[in-house]
Protein backbone atom coordinates (compact mmCIF):
# COMPACT_ATOMS: atom_id res chain seq x y z
CA UNK A 1 0.00 0.00 0.00
CA UNK A 2 1.40 3.26 -0.62
CA UNK A 3 2.84 5.07 2.61
CA UNK A 4 -0.40 8.00 2.07
CA UNK A 5 -2.64 5.17 3.31
CA UNK A 6 0.05 2.88 5.19
CA UNK A 7 -0.41 3.82 9.17
CA UNK A 8 2.78 2.94 11.13
CA UNK A 9 1.87 0.20 13.40
CA UNK A 10 0.38 -1.98 10.38
CA UNK A 11 3.02 -1.06 7.86
CA UNK A 12 5.53 -2.08 10.26
CA UNK A 13 3.82 -5.96 10.50
CA UNK A 14 4.54 -5.73 6.36
CA UNK A 15 7.79 -4.57 5.78
CA UNK A 16 10.31 -6.70 3.79
CA UNK A 17 12.21 -6.37 7.35
CA UNK A 18 9.14 -7.97 9.02
CA UNK A 19 8.19 -10.43 6.87
CA UNK A 20 11.90 -11.89 6.81
CA UNK A 21 12.09 -11.63 10.32
CA UNK A 22 8.64 -13.81 10.58
CA UNK A 23 11.07 -16.75 8.59
CA UNK A 24 13.41 -16.56 11.09
CA UNK A 25 10.97 -17.37 13.55
CA UNK A 26 9.77 -19.97 11.76
CA UNK A 27 13.44 -21.32 10.98
CA UNK A 28 14.55 -21.10 14.90
CA UNK A 29 11.46 -22.59 15.59
CA UNK A 30 11.66 -26.08 13.57
CA UNK A 31 15.54 -26.18 14.53
CA UNK A 32 14.34 -26.10 18.22
CA UNK A 33 12.40 -28.61 17.41
CA UNK A 34 14.43 -30.68 15.71
CA UNK A 35 16.53 -34.04 17.11
CA UNK A 36 20.52 -33.37 16.17
CA UNK A 37 21.32 -29.94 16.94
CA UNK A 38 23.46 -29.50 20.11
CA UNK A 39 22.94 -27.12 22.69
CA UNK A 40 25.58 -24.94 21.17
CA UNK A 41 24.47 -25.17 17.94
CA UNK A 42 20.70 -24.32 19.20
CA UNK A 43 22.38 -21.26 20.40
CA UNK A 44 24.05 -20.59 17.78
CA UNK A 45 21.35 -20.71 15.08
CA UNK A 46 19.22 -18.55 17.51
CA UNK A 47 21.46 -16.18 17.09
CA UNK A 48 21.77 -15.99 13.19
CA UNK A 49 21.06 -12.33 12.02
CA UNK A 50 20.17 -11.17 8.48
CA UNK A 51 19.94 -8.65 6.51
CA UNK A 52 17.24 -7.24 3.92
CA UNK A 53 20.01 -6.29 1.95
CA UNK A 54 21.96 -9.53 2.01
CA UNK A 55 19.65 -11.44 0.78
CA UNK A 56 18.40 -9.47 -1.80
CA UNK A 57 22.10 -9.60 -3.09
CA UNK A 58 22.16 -13.46 -2.72
CA UNK A 59 18.61 -13.95 -4.53
CA UNK A 60 20.33 -12.10 -7.38
CA UNK A 61 22.35 -15.76 -7.35
CA UNK A 62 19.38 -18.38 -6.50
CA UNK A 63 16.63 -17.07 -8.06
CA UNK A 64 14.66 -17.77 -5.19
CA UNK A 65 13.97 -16.07 -1.92
CA UNK A 66 13.62 -18.64 0.79
CA UNK A 67 16.46 -20.57 -0.35
CA UNK A 68 18.93 -16.64 -0.85
CA UNK A 69 17.20 -16.43 3.03
CA UNK A 70 18.34 -20.08 3.93
CA UNK A 71 21.96 -19.03 2.42
CA UNK A 72 22.15 -15.69 4.39
CA UNK A 73 21.00 -17.51 7.56
CA UNK A 74 22.86 -20.77 7.75
CA UNK A 75 25.79 -18.51 6.81
CA UNK A 76 25.33 -16.44 9.70
CA UNK A 77 24.93 -19.54 12.05
CA UNK A 78 28.48 -20.98 11.05
CA UNK A 79 28.76 -24.39 11.39
CA UNK A 80 25.28 -24.61 13.18
CA UNK A 81 23.29 -23.48 9.94
CA UNK A 82 23.72 -27.29 8.72
CA UNK A 83 20.46 -27.54 10.61
CA UNK A 84 18.85 -24.16 9.46
CA UNK A 85 15.50 -25.68 7.16
CA UNK A 86 16.37 -28.94 7.98
CA UNK A 87 13.50 -31.29 6.45
CA UNK A 88 11.67 -28.55 5.37
CA UNK A 89 9.72 -26.87 1.79
CA UNK A 90 9.76 -23.49 1.27
CA UNK A 91 5.94 -23.52 1.61
CA UNK A 92 6.56 -24.43 5.44
CA UNK A 93 8.42 -21.10 5.89
CA UNK A 94 6.06 -19.33 3.81
CA UNK A 95 2.66 -20.03 4.83
CA UNK A 96 3.56 -20.38 8.33
CA UNK A 97 5.12 -17.08 8.42
CA UNK A 98 2.56 -15.68 6.74
CA UNK A 99 -0.25 -16.84 10.04
CA UNK A 100 2.25 -15.21 12.26
CA UNK A 101 1.99 -11.90 10.37
CA UNK A 102 -1.74 -12.33 9.49
CA UNK A 103 -2.26 -12.92 13.35
CA UNK A 104 -0.57 -9.74 14.03
CA UNK A 105 -2.46 -8.02 11.39
CA UNK A 106 -5.69 -9.03 12.45
CA UNK A 107 -4.87 -7.89 16.37
CA UNK A 108 -4.56 -4.33 14.91
CA UNK A 109 -7.45 -4.30 13.05
CA UNK A 110 -9.85 -5.85 15.42
CA UNK A 111 -9.02 -3.46 17.52
CA UNK A 112 -9.98 -0.33 15.35
CA UNK A 113 -12.82 -2.01 14.56
CA UNK A 114 -13.59 -2.37 17.85
CA UNK A 115 -12.82 0.89 18.77
CA UNK A 116 -15.32 2.30 15.35
CA UNK A 117 -18.49 0.50 16.60
CA UNK A 118 -17.76 1.75 20.39
CA UNK A 119 -17.43 5.74 18.62
CA UNK A 120 -21.36 4.64 17.38
CA UNK A 121 -22.48 3.79 19.75
CA UNK A 122 -21.51 6.25 22.08
CA UNK A 123 -22.68 8.88 19.51
CA UNK A 124 -26.12 6.96 18.72
CA UNK A 125 -26.56 7.07 22.74
CA UNK A 126 -25.78 11.00 22.82
CA UNK A 127 -28.18 11.90 19.55
CA UNK A 128 -31.10 9.39 20.81
CA UNK A 129 -33.25 12.33 21.11
CA UNK A 130 -32.40 14.27 17.68
CA UNK A 131 -35.10 14.52 15.51
CA UNK A 132 -34.49 13.85 12.04
CA UNK A 133 -36.17 12.77 8.93
CA UNK A 134 -36.33 9.33 7.48
CA UNK A 135 -35.39 8.70 3.63
CA UNK A 136 -36.57 6.05 1.37
CA UNK A 137 -35.36 6.58 -2.48
CA UNK A 138 -33.21 9.65 -1.34
CA UNK A 139 -36.97 11.18 -0.43
CA UNK A 140 -38.44 12.45 2.91
CA UNK A 141 -40.31 9.51 4.60
CA UNK A 142 -41.04 9.70 8.16
CA UNK A 143 -39.09 11.02 11.22
CA UNK A 144 -36.85 9.37 13.53
CA UNK A 145 -34.39 9.98 15.45
CA UNK A 146 -30.30 10.35 14.74
CA UNK A 147 -29.13 8.02 17.31
CA UNK A 148 -31.63 5.22 15.95
CA UNK A 149 -29.90 5.77 12.64
CA UNK A 150 -26.52 5.71 14.03
CA UNK A 151 -27.49 2.73 16.87
CA UNK A 152 -28.23 0.85 12.89
CA UNK A 153 -24.85 1.91 12.10
CA UNK A 154 -23.31 0.89 15.07
CA UNK A 155 -24.83 -2.86 14.90
CA UNK A 156 -23.50 -3.47 11.55
CA UNK A 157 -20.06 -2.30 12.82
CA UNK A 158 -20.03 -5.07 15.64
CA UNK A 159 -21.06 -7.98 12.89
CA UNK A 160 -18.16 -6.67 10.88
CA UNK A 161 -15.97 -6.61 14.31
CA UNK A 162 -17.47 -10.47 14.67
CA UNK A 163 -16.97 -11.36 10.87
CA UNK A 164 -12.85 -10.04 11.49
CA UNK A 165 -12.34 -11.55 14.21
CA UNK A 166 -13.78 -15.45 12.95
CA UNK A 167 -11.54 -14.72 9.48
CA UNK A 168 -8.55 -13.63 11.30
CA UNK A 169 -8.68 -16.34 13.65
CA UNK A 170 -9.42 -19.22 11.00
CA UNK A 171 -5.96 -18.02 9.09
CA UNK A 172 -3.74 -18.08 11.41
CA UNK A 173 -2.33 -21.33 10.69
CA UNK A 174 0.56 -22.96 9.57
CA UNK A 175 2.07 -26.02 8.20
CA UNK A 176 5.35 -27.97 8.91
CA UNK A 177 4.33 -30.98 6.82
CA UNK A 178 7.06 -31.25 3.97
CA UNK A 179 7.24 -31.76 0.17
CA UNK A 180 3.72 -32.47 -0.72
CA UNK A 181 2.25 -32.73 2.98
CA UNK A 182 3.23 -35.74 4.02
CA UNK A 183 5.33 -34.96 6.51
CA UNK A 184 7.66 -37.23 4.87
CA UNK A 185 11.38 -35.74 6.37
CA UNK A 186 9.24 -34.31 9.73
CA UNK A 187 6.08 -35.91 11.72
CA UNK A 188 2.88 -34.46 12.75
CA UNK A 189 4.14 -34.21 16.11
CA UNK A 190 6.90 -32.07 15.02
CA UNK A 191 4.44 -30.06 13.57
CA UNK A 192 2.45 -29.50 16.60
CA UNK A 193 5.75 -28.57 18.34
CA UNK A 194 6.93 -25.80 16.01
CA UNK A 195 3.01 -24.13 15.72
CA UNK A 196 2.70 -24.33 19.76
CA UNK A 197 6.20 -22.29 19.65
CA UNK A 198 4.79 -19.74 16.98
CA UNK A 199 0.81 -19.56 18.14
CA UNK A 200 -0.65 -20.48 15.42
CA UNK A 201 -2.80 -23.89 14.84
CA UNK A 202 -1.98 -26.69 11.90
CA UNK A 203 -3.77 -27.01 8.71
CA UNK A 204 -5.36 -30.43 9.22
CA UNK A 205 -4.09 -31.41 5.34
CA UNK A 206 -2.08 -29.04 4.07
CA UNK A 207 -0.68 -30.59 0.78
CA UNK A 208 2.26 -28.59 0.31
CA UNK A 209 0.31 -25.58 1.42
CA UNK A 210 -2.52 -23.90 3.68
CA UNK A 211 -5.75 -23.61 1.57
CA UNK A 212 -6.01 -20.86 0.35
CA UNK A 213 -9.83 -20.88 0.89
CA UNK A 214 -9.06 -19.43 4.52
CA UNK A 215 -6.93 -16.06 2.87
CA UNK A 216 -10.32 -15.84 0.45
CA UNK A 217 -12.83 -15.53 3.21
CA UNK A 218 -10.73 -13.27 5.35
CA UNK A 219 -10.30 -11.13 1.92
CA UNK A 220 -14.20 -11.30 1.70
CA UNK A 221 -14.53 -10.47 5.85
CA UNK A 222 -12.39 -7.32 4.90
CA UNK A 223 -14.08 -6.15 1.45
CA UNK A 224 -17.59 -6.69 4.67
CA UNK A 225 -16.21 -4.48 6.60
CA UNK A 226 -15.03 -1.84 4.02
CA UNK A 227 -18.89 -1.96 2.54
CA UNK A 228 -19.98 -1.72 6.01
CA UNK A 229 -17.08 1.84 6.30
CA UNK A 230 -18.46 2.97 2.99
CA UNK A 231 -21.90 2.52 3.78
CA UNK A 232 -21.36 4.67 6.67
CA UNK A 233 -19.57 7.74 5.18
CA UNK A 234 -21.94 7.34 1.83
CA UNK A 235 -24.91 8.91 4.96
CA UNK A 236 -22.40 11.60 6.19
CA UNK A 237 -21.60 12.54 2.33
CA UNK A 238 -25.31 12.81 1.50
CA UNK A 239 -25.72 14.72 4.90
CA UNK A 240 -23.47 16.90 4.30
CA UNK A 241 -23.93 18.02 0.80
CA UNK A 242 -25.29 22.24 1.32
CA UNK A 243 -28.89 21.50 0.20
CA UNK A 244 -29.29 19.41 3.28
CA UNK A 245 -25.93 20.14 5.89
CA UNK A 246 -27.47 18.02 8.58
CA UNK A 247 -24.11 16.42 9.73
CA UNK A 248 -20.57 17.60 8.51
CA UNK A 249 -17.31 16.52 8.74
CA UNK A 250 -14.83 18.03 10.95
CA UNK A 251 -13.06 20.94 9.62
CA UNK A 252 -10.11 22.34 11.07
CA UNK A 253 -10.74 26.51 10.76
CA UNK A 254 -8.06 28.71 9.96
CA UNK A 255 -6.07 25.59 9.16
CA UNK A 256 -7.43 23.24 6.66
CA UNK A 257 -8.28 23.63 2.95
CA UNK A 258 -11.37 22.08 1.14
CA UNK A 259 -10.16 23.94 -1.89
CA UNK A 260 -7.47 25.47 -3.78
CA UNK A 261 -9.32 27.83 -5.73
CA UNK A 262 -12.41 28.06 -3.47
CA UNK A 263 -11.88 29.06 -0.09
CA UNK A 264 -15.72 28.63 0.92
CA UNK A 265 -15.59 25.10 0.27
CA UNK A 266 -15.72 22.41 3.16
CA UNK A 267 -15.95 19.31 1.49
CA UNK A 268 -16.60 15.41 3.22
CA UNK A 269 -13.30 14.56 1.90
CA UNK A 270 -12.54 11.73 4.69
CA UNK A 271 -15.84 9.80 3.44
CA UNK A 272 -14.97 10.27 0.25
CA UNK A 273 -11.48 8.66 0.77
CA UNK A 274 -13.47 5.95 2.68
CA UNK A 275 -15.43 5.28 -0.19
CA UNK A 276 -13.02 5.09 -2.63
CA UNK A 277 -10.74 2.52 -0.86
CA UNK A 278 -14.15 -0.11 -0.06
CA UNK A 279 -13.76 -0.23 -3.99
CA UNK A 280 -10.28 -1.30 -3.79
CA UNK A 281 -11.27 -3.96 -0.59
CA UNK A 282 -13.84 -5.02 -3.19
CA UNK A 283 -11.21 -6.00 -6.00
CA UNK A 284 -8.81 -7.92 -3.45
CA UNK A 285 -11.80 -9.85 -2.20
CA UNK A 286 -11.61 -11.06 -6.18
CA UNK A 287 -8.17 -11.69 -5.90
CA UNK A 288 -8.64 -13.97 -2.58
CA UNK A 289 -11.46 -16.16 -4.46
CA UNK A 290 -9.12 -16.56 -7.47
CA UNK A 291 -6.19 -17.87 -5.74
CA UNK A 292 -8.46 -20.90 -3.94
CA UNK A 293 -8.28 -23.32 -6.74
CA UNK A 294 -4.13 -24.20 -7.09
CA UNK A 295 -2.90 -27.02 -9.37
CA UNK A 296 -2.88 -30.54 -6.92
CA UNK A 297 -0.60 -30.40 -3.97
CA UNK A 298 0.48 -27.01 -4.89
CA UNK A 299 1.54 -24.02 -7.70
CA UNK A 300 3.04 -20.41 -6.92
CA UNK A 301 0.02 -18.90 -9.36
CA UNK A 302 -1.35 -17.46 -6.13
CA UNK A 303 1.98 -16.27 -4.69
CA UNK A 304 2.43 -12.75 -6.44
CA UNK A 305 -1.15 -12.09 -5.99
CA UNK A 306 -1.39 -12.37 -2.29
CA UNK A 307 2.06 -10.43 -1.97
CA UNK A 308 0.14 -7.28 -2.75
CA UNK A 309 -2.96 -8.27 -1.70
CA UNK A 310 -3.11 -9.07 1.95
CA UNK A 311 -0.51 -6.48 3.34
CA UNK A 312 -2.65 -3.86 1.03
CA UNK A 313 -5.83 -5.45 1.95
CA UNK A 314 -5.19 -5.14 5.86
CA UNK A 315 -3.46 -1.74 5.87
CA UNK A 316 -6.30 -0.36 3.99
CA UNK A 317 -8.67 -1.46 6.21
CA UNK A 318 -6.79 -0.52 9.13
CA UNK A 319 -7.04 3.32 7.59
CA UNK A 320 -10.62 2.98 6.85
CA UNK A 321 -10.95 2.58 10.41
CA UNK A 322 -9.51 5.09 11.64
CA UNK A 323 -10.76 7.59 9.50
CA UNK A 324 -14.62 6.32 10.15
CA UNK A 325 -14.28 6.70 13.65
CA UNK A 326 -12.46 9.89 13.61
CA UNK A 327 -15.22 11.13 11.58
CA UNK A 328 -17.52 9.35 13.63
CA UNK A 329 -16.41 10.91 16.89
CA UNK A 330 -15.92 14.75 15.45
CA UNK A 331 -18.57 14.91 12.97
CA UNK A 332 -20.75 17.84 13.44
CA UNK A 333 -24.46 17.47 14.23
CA UNK A 334 -27.02 20.31 13.20
CA UNK A 335 -29.96 19.54 15.20
CA UNK A 336 -31.57 22.63 14.43
CA UNK A 337 -30.99 22.32 10.73
CA UNK A 338 -32.50 18.47 11.10
CA UNK A 339 -35.43 20.20 12.70
CA UNK A 340 -36.06 22.66 9.26
CA UNK A 341 -35.52 19.85 7.14
CA UNK A 342 -38.61 17.96 8.47
CA UNK A 343 -40.76 20.95 7.49
CA UNK A 344 -39.52 20.55 3.83
CA UNK A 345 -42.51 18.41 2.71
CA UNK A 346 -44.80 20.96 4.72
CA UNK A 347 -45.85 17.95 6.69
CA UNK A 348 -46.51 15.42 4.14
CA UNK A 349 -44.64 12.91 5.70
CA UNK A 350 -47.15 12.67 8.53
CA UNK A 351 -49.43 11.10 5.41
CA UNK A 352 -49.34 7.52 7.22
CA UNK A 353 -50.48 9.41 10.35
CA UNK A 354 -53.65 10.50 8.55
CA UNK A 355 -54.61 7.13 6.93
CA UNK A 356 -54.35 5.62 9.84
CA UNK A 357 -56.39 8.36 11.75
CA UNK A 358 -59.01 7.93 8.55
CA UNK A 359 -59.39 4.10 9.36
CA UNK A 360 -60.09 4.47 12.54
CA UNK A 361 -62.30 6.86 12.49
CA UNK A 362 -64.40 4.47 10.06
CA UNK A 363 -63.19 4.72 6.68
CA UNK A 364 -62.57 2.03 4.29
CA UNK A 365 -58.24 1.76 3.61
CA UNK A 366 -58.42 2.61 -0.17
CA UNK A 367 -60.97 5.52 0.41
CA UNK A 368 -58.51 6.45 3.49
CA UNK A 369 -55.59 6.19 1.35
CA UNK A 370 -57.09 8.64 -1.38
CA UNK A 371 -57.65 11.13 0.78
CA UNK A 372 -54.16 11.37 3.05
CA UNK A 373 -52.46 10.63 -0.39
CA UNK A 374 -54.28 13.67 -2.23
CA UNK A 375 -53.86 16.33 0.41
CA UNK A 376 -50.38 15.27 1.39
CA UNK A 377 -49.33 15.53 -2.25
CA UNK A 378 -51.42 19.26 -2.16
CA UNK A 379 -49.31 20.30 0.69
CA UNK A 380 -46.00 19.35 -0.75
CA UNK A 381 -46.79 20.76 -4.17
CA UNK A 382 -48.28 23.87 -3.00
CA UNK A 383 -46.46 24.55 -0.27
CA UNK A 384 -49.07 24.62 2.18
CA UNK A 385 -48.98 23.07 5.35
CA UNK A 386 -50.83 19.47 5.57
CA UNK A 387 -52.52 20.82 9.06
CA UNK A 388 -53.83 23.71 7.36
CA UNK A 389 -55.27 21.98 4.48
CA UNK A 390 -56.98 19.07 6.66
CA UNK A 391 -58.24 21.88 8.79
CA UNK A 392 -59.34 23.82 5.45
CA UNK A 393 -61.52 20.24 3.87
CA UNK A 394 -65.18 20.97 3.66
CA UNK A 395 -67.52 19.30 6.38
CA UNK A 396 -68.10 15.77 5.27
CA UNK A 397 -64.95 15.35 3.19
CA UNK A 398 -63.55 13.23 5.91
CA UNK A 399 -64.88 12.32 10.15
CA UNK A 400 -63.13 14.37 12.20
CA UNK A 401 -59.45 14.25 13.11
CA UNK A 402 -57.44 15.13 16.30
CA UNK A 403 -54.82 17.08 14.31
CA UNK A 404 -52.77 17.37 17.72
CA UNK A 405 -52.13 14.19 17.52
CA UNK A 406 -51.78 13.47 14.28
CA UNK A 407 -49.04 16.09 14.13
CA UNK A 408 -46.89 15.03 17.09
CA UNK A 409 -43.63 13.95 16.22
CA UNK A 410 -43.29 12.86 19.69
CA UNK A 411 -44.86 9.39 17.94
CA UNK A 412 -42.00 8.72 15.80
CA UNK A 413 -39.40 9.35 18.83
CA UNK A 414 -41.46 7.26 21.68
CA UNK A 415 -39.44 4.31 21.15
CA UNK A 416 -36.30 5.77 20.66
CA UNK A 417 -34.84 5.05 23.51
CA UNK A 418 -35.41 1.35 23.83
CA UNK A 419 -34.16 0.67 20.63
CA UNK A 420 -30.61 2.55 21.17
CA UNK A 421 -30.75 1.00 24.62
CA UNK A 422 -30.47 -2.88 21.88
CA UNK A 423 -26.74 -1.34 21.92
CA UNK A 424 -25.93 -2.27 25.97
CA UNK A 425 -25.75 -5.77 24.55
CA UNK A 426 -22.39 -4.55 22.51
CA UNK A 427 -20.47 -3.30 25.21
Amino acid sequence: MIPRYTRPEIGAVWTDEAKLESWRQVEVACALETEGPTPSELEAISLATFTVEAVLEREKVTDHDVAAFVDVLSASAGEAGRWIHYGLTSSDVLDTALGVQLRKAGDIIVKGAREFRDALVDQARAQVDTVCVGRTHGVHAEPTTFGVKLAGFAFEADRNLKRLERAFDQAAVGAVSGAVGTYSATSPDFERRVLDRLGLRAEPVSTQVVARDRHAELLQAIALAGAGLERFATEIRHLQRTEVREVEEPFRSGAQKGSSAMPHKRNPIVSERVTGLARVLRGYMQVGVEDVALWHERDISHSGAERVVLPDATIALDYMQALATRLARGMVVHADRMRENLDLTYGALFSQRVLLALVQAGLQRDDAYRIAQRTAQQAWDTRTPLREILEAEPAGTHPPLDLDAIFDLGHYTKHAHEIVARLDALV
